[in-house]
C-alpha cells in the first residue's frame, strides 16, 4: 500500500506541498489563522513583516495585506476565503489583488498527530511555468518552510502561554 504522499495527483506539476508537526492540537494552530491579532506575529518567511488593509475571517472574506521583506521590498498581497471547516480546513485564492490573473489556490489541512497537529499548505498554480517561477524568484518552498516554522513557534510558545494565563 502507497503512503499518501507518494499518491500521485492530477496537479501535481502544478503544486508545492509543505508540511510541519506542531505541538500544540488542532484546535490551537487553526486558530492562529482566524484574527489580525495573530496572524500579524507570525505570517511570512523569516524577515518579513505584515501590515494588514483589511481582514474578514469567513468564506468569501478578504485579507488585504502587505509584507514587507528584509530587503525594504514592498509585496501586495490578497486573499480570499473559499472554504472553512474548523479546525481541520481553510482553503483560499491568494494573488496580488482581487483581479490577479496568476491567483492561486491553497488548502491548509489541520490533522491531529497524537497531541500535535500535522498541518498542510498544499499550493496550485494555474500553470506549471508560474509554480516553477513561484520557486525559483521567490523560493516559494523555503518561505513556506520559514512560515510553518514561525507559525509551529508562535503557537507553541505565545499562544499556548495566553491560553496559560
Amino acid at each position: 500500500m502507497r503512503e499518501p504522499e507518494a499518491v500521485e495527483s492530477s496537479t501535481a506539476d502544478r503544486e508545492i506541498v509543505v508540511t510541519r508537526v506542531i505541538d500544540a492540537p488542532p484546535e490551537l494552530v487553526f486558530e492562529a489563522f482566524t484574527s489580525v491579532a495573530h496572524l500579524a506575529r507570525w505570517w511570512g518567511p523569516e524577515g518579513f513583516s505584515t501590515t494588514t488593509r483589511s481582514f474578514e475571517f469567513r468564506v468569501g472574506g478578504e485579507w488585504v495585506f502587505t509584507m514587507r521583506g528584509p530587503d525594504g521590498t514592498v509585496h501586495p498581497e490578497w486573499i480570499t476565503w473559499t472554504a472553512i471547516a474548523p479546525p481541520e480546513r481553510i482553503e483560499m485564492l491568494h494573488g496580488e489583488r482581487r483581479d490577479d490573473p496568476d491567483t492561486f489556490e491553497s488548502a491548509l489541512t489541520f490533522a491531529p498527530e497524537g497531541a500535535a497537529t500535522r498541518i498542510e499548505l498544499r499550493t496550485v498554480f494555474p500553470t506549471t511555468q508560474l509554480r516553477d517561477q513561484a520557486l525559483e524568484r521567490s523560493h516559494a518552498a523555503e518561505g513556506g518552510r520559514q512560515t510553518l516554522a514561525k507559525l509551529a513557534g508562535y503557537v507553541e510558545t505565545t499562544m499556548r502561554n495566553e491560553k496559560e494565563d
